[in-house]
């Protein structure tokens, strides 16, 4: 799920400090390109009817951490709050921090429905508007990496997390489903040059390159996430045609040719893996579990 627009310098905040984040946008620096970008890709579509099927593994997530009453966790890149929600039941003092305006809403909306009081702000997985150490947990799922900078966005991780606190991330490897589906588009749309593949979250060297420096224990493990559509492998597709942001983006720049040729490739992809014997779709995609004590 997505990360977030940057809008004050690590750090430019006391620690503690959540003010409101407008104030800090309206006086910043000029908005960065490849921030821009991402936040264009994450605002395309609406990622919440993705999300929505993905609820129980974010659950899943949060139960095996054993979050604790009144700790403060920080969901980077929160979406539409599926790390957010769970904490919050727990007892947990939570923030949700996204790019995407539209996803914080819905969040909202979720976290009111559920009478649960969570904090959602507008803001930037390079550049956190937290104070250092302000938190005793930061989680992430399928969020922070997909900053296009991840050497920022783990310093930023690393350093709203207090000493002794945990960092919680589900990352995408580079060889499994998600892979194979980014690859899929790539055929037709090359991804930027100027951003690593969010992919290498998923590799454990590059995890130790990145956070290494900063933890004094670190825990990767290989997970499966599962997929659970009551839509066929096309309606699927369609699915995310409609959306998820970069498959919004995706085929919003093929002409009609090739636009037709990667939905049948993604058709095939997801008919391939589907597990499902009902009429609907069931798909396992593996991930890392990473679970960072702080230095």
């Amino acid at each position: 799920m997505p990360n977030q627009p940057a809008v004050c310098l690590p750090g430019s905040v006391g620690a503690g400090d959540l003010r409101p984040i407008s104030a800090a946008r309206a006086s910043g620096p000029s908005p960065d390109p490849l921030t821009e970008r991402t936040r264009a890709t994450w605002t395309a579509g609406n990622f919440d009817r993705i999300g929505r099927h993905m609820v129980t593994g974010a659950e899943q997530f949060i139960e095996r951490l054993a979050i604790q009453p009144d700790e403060r966790v920080l969901d980077v890149a929160c979406g539409s709050g599926n790390l957010a929600l769970p904490a919050a039941r727990a007892g947990a003092v939570v923030t949700g921090v996204d790019i995407a305006p539209n996803l914080l809403a819905s969040a909202r909306q979720r976290a009111l429905a559920d009478g649960l009081d969570i904090r959602f702000d507008e803001g930037d997985a390079e550049a956190l508007p937290y104070g250092s150490g302000s938190f005793d947990m930061v989680v992430t799922m399928f969020g922070a990496m997909f900053a296009p900078r991840p050497e920022r966005a783990a310093a930023e991780l690393l350093r709203v997390t207090r000493s002794g606190g945990r960092i919680a991330m589900a990352n995408w490897t580079p060889d499994g489903f998600i892979s194979r589906m980014f690859r899929a588009t790539a055929t037709y749309l090359a991804p930027p040059p100027d951003a690593a593949s969010p992919l290498l979250w998923g590799d454990r060297r590059r995890i130790e390159d990145r956070l290494g420096g900063g933890v004094q224990h670190l825990i990767v493990t290989p997970r499966t996430f599962t997929f659970e559509f009551p839509y066929s492998p096309a309606g699927v597709v369609e699915l995310f045609q409609a959306f998820y942001g970069p498959t919004v983006r995706a085929f919003d720049v093929l002409g009609p040719e090739e636009r037709a040729s990667l939905r049948r490739e993604l058709e095939q992809l997801w008919s391939k893996a589907n597990l499902a014997t009902d009429g609907g779709t069931r798909v396992e995609a593996e991930y890392v579990e990473v679970l960072a004590i702080v230095g």
